[in-house]
């Protein structure tokens, strides 16, 4: 499976996990998904051609890092993801890794930002060895710019709790507020050249769609 797409991996993993969710669990997770998608947070976000928020977030060091710090380098792919919890995320965040050498021989860099504090990022990095930066965009200052963050509803907290899932601790507030997940790709004066958004979290952007993208600009 190691050359298998996202999209298959993704697949395999949830051939071994749905099957072992309770049906009136996966009633609870599939009616508020409906309820999410049916919002148009993903519609409303920002998108082509505006110009990406300016930030000054830290990674898991606390070192502070600025976007025209990277735009200077280059082109930027932004990606946003709910935590090191997430199992969807990890599945994206290490198809990333394992792409990072064509992001960069097409030009690009690579970013992932998530709500959660430095200390959960240096766990994740460790544990998938991640050699690009991991950001905190405490209380997703960054994400409510972009129009990207939802409350998980209470129905859920529970769910997750069970599933041993602290997003408070996480994300260091009790807001239970998480970002879509979601890629941008930015070109050096600021501006989006392409945007993936999408309010179903088990759908993310392939690496080598990413990688086209670059290669355009």
């Amino acid at each position: 499976m190691n050359d298998h797409s996202l999209a298959d991996k993704i697949k395999e993993f949830q051939n071994k996990l749905l099957p072992t969710i309770p049906d009136d669990t996966m009633k609870v997770l599939n009616a508020e998904m409906r309820d999410l998608i049916a919002n148009g947070i993903a519609e409303t976000s920002i998108n082509v051609y505006s110009h990406f928020p300016d930030f000054d977030l830290p990674n898991a060091n606390n070192e502070p890092h600025t976007l025209d710090s990277f735009l200077t380098h280059g082109p930027l792919v932004v990606s946003f993801y709910r935590g090191a919890w997430c199992p969807y995320c990890n599945l994206e965040i290490n198809a990333l890794q394992k792409s990072l050498p064509d992001i960069i021989k097409a030009g690009g860099q690579l970013v992932a930002i998530s709500p959660q504090t430095p200390d959960k990022s240096i766990d994740q990095i460790t544990a998938s060895q991640l050699t690009f930066e991991v950001l905190s965009d405490i209380g997703n200052t960054l994400a409510k710019a972009c129009g990207l963050v939802f409350t998980l509803p209470e129905s859920l907290r529970p769910i997750y709790a069970g599933w041993q899932i602290d997003i408070p601790g996480h994300n260091g507030d009790e807001s239970f507020e998480l970002p879509i997940p979601a890629t941008y790709i930015i070109d050096t004066n600021g501006v989006i050249r392409y945007a993936f958004v999408n309010m179903d979290y088990t759908q993310r952007l392939e690496p080598n769609i990413i990688i086209e993208h670059l290669e355009k600009l």
